[in-house]
């Protein structure tokens, strides 16, 4: 089923599914992720889904019965696979065009529509794995939409192959796509209940072999400064200047862990967006740490900086609010660790070495986790994900496939025992 599955990938990435950051009236934040959504609903019926259907929020729920005796398949617990529909608002989503560079045979890849844009083997050492493969770009204009479009083709070409052979044995499986993943509310109105699953996988990891089963513990602070302000020409000694203020806050963070000095399990609080002047500035910072009081020494940081800089400033107003965003997903998936072992044992199966890896980033899954359905994280096979040199490797999303497959006779097969 390689060229269906291509086929679907190259039609999805072709349709502008960018979602929208910031305060938004309407959710999903833009509508055409529902074109999307509308053409895989279409899909799934075709495939004999018969329940498929998107709801008012975007979300596309499915089902695909089991194909066991009935005694049996009340045994095997409901499996969820899940994949988001939009792309990262980072980079364009219009108008991409594929392009397949067949057969690699090493060396720089060069994007076509952008010539300054270059997929450097030196920068990505995973290249060097892909030796006769057939890898798929954009043509360096936009990004590539692998980030999740590649789990969706990878999820229905699991079901068609699955319905294409009976003789597979699986039980129910429930089929989900989101929007918003990527502005973080793709489960703000996502039914566990309805979805009716036991456990689920998003398919939205990277390197081929990957499990991840942590995300970061991430919080969100928000310092809100009012200074004092007069004109310039008369402000001494009356005007507190709310901008300088600012940057004594970001600069007390100078020697502390950033996003541009960690990997692995490092934390790190980083500052992503100054507003506001002279009178009034907001300055908004994400907290994350694999460790939740990791995530609390940092939020007691902040505020230990916010006494210091109130001192110095004794007119000027400034208030920290550190609100939550989610939780390290390892805390529950360690309640059911044979969730994991299942899909490690499923890549072994597909021929190749399993890797259990943790997320410095957030997924549907840590929300869903905590919202009773535990998710860990499977490979698409795609690299520089939010990136105009975004890759994907064929034979890598195939591997993907036939991980899904293994995967739903596991949970058969352990029933059976």
């Amino acid at each position: 089923m390689r060229q269906s599955m291509i086929d679907r990938f190259l039609r999805y990435v072709q349709i502008d599914t960018q979602s929208k950051e910031g305060v938004v009236d309407a959710y999903p934040s833009t509508e055409k992720q529902k074109v999307l959504g509308r053409l895989l609903v279409e899909e799934l019926l075709a495939l004999g889904l018969t329940d498929a259907a998107m709801d008012e929020h975007g979300y596309i729920m499915a089902t695909l019965p089991a194909n066991l005796p009935f005694d049996e398949a009340v045994k095997v617990p409901v499996i969820g696979l899940l994949a988001h529909m939009d792309t990262s608002p980072e980079v364009s989503g219009f108008n991409v065009k594929p392009q397949i560079h067949q057969n690699y045979q090493g060396g720089d890849i060069v994007l076509p529509g952008d010539m300054s844009q270059v997929i450097r083997a030196s920068e990505n050492p995973d290249l060097a794995k892909q030796m006769g493969h057939d890898i798929i770009t954009s043509d360096g204009t936009t990004l590539l939409g692998a980030d999740n479009k590649a789990g969706i083709a990878e999820i229905l070409t699991a079901v068609a192959y699955l319905k294409a052979h009976p003789e597979i044995k699986h039980g129910t499986l429930r089929i989900g796509f989101t929007p918003d993943e990527e502005v973080g509310t793709g489960t703000k109105f996502f039914n566990v209940e309805e979805f009716g699953a036991q456990y689920a996988y998003t398919v939205d990891g990277e390197k081929a072999g990957e499990v991840e089963n942590e995300t970061f513990n991430a919080s969100a602070a928000t310092f809100k400064i009012t200074g004092v302000g007069v004109h310039p020409g008369y402000a001494k000694g009356k005007m507190v200047n709310a901008v300088r203020i600012a940057a004594d806050i970001v600069s007390a963070l100078a020697d502390f862990p950033a996003p541009e000095t960690t990997e692995g399990r490092e934390g790190y609080i980083h500052p992503y967006v100054i507003t506001g002047g002279a009178y009034e500035v907001t300055i908004k910072m994400l907290l994350r740490d694999f460790e939740l009081d990791g995530n609390e020494a940092k939020s007691r940081h902040l505020n230990e900086i916010r006494e210091r800089v109130a001192a110095k400033y004794p007119k000027a107003e400034i208030s920290l609010d550190v609100v939550e965003s989610y939780r390290n997903m390892r805390l529950k998936l360690e309640d059911v660790p044979e969730v994991v072992e299942y899909a490690m044992e499923a890549v072994t199966r597909s021929g190749m070495e399993a890797h259990l890896q943790i997320i410095r980033g957030g997924t549907d899954g840590a929300r869903l986790s905590y919202m009773g359905l535990p998710t860990p994280n499977l490979f698409t096979g795609g690299h520089n994900f939010h990136s105009s040199l975004e890759w994907i490797s064929v034979q890598d999303m195939e591997k993907s496939v036939e991980t899904l497959v293994h995967l739903v006779q596991i949970w058969v097969e352990k029933q059976r025992r």
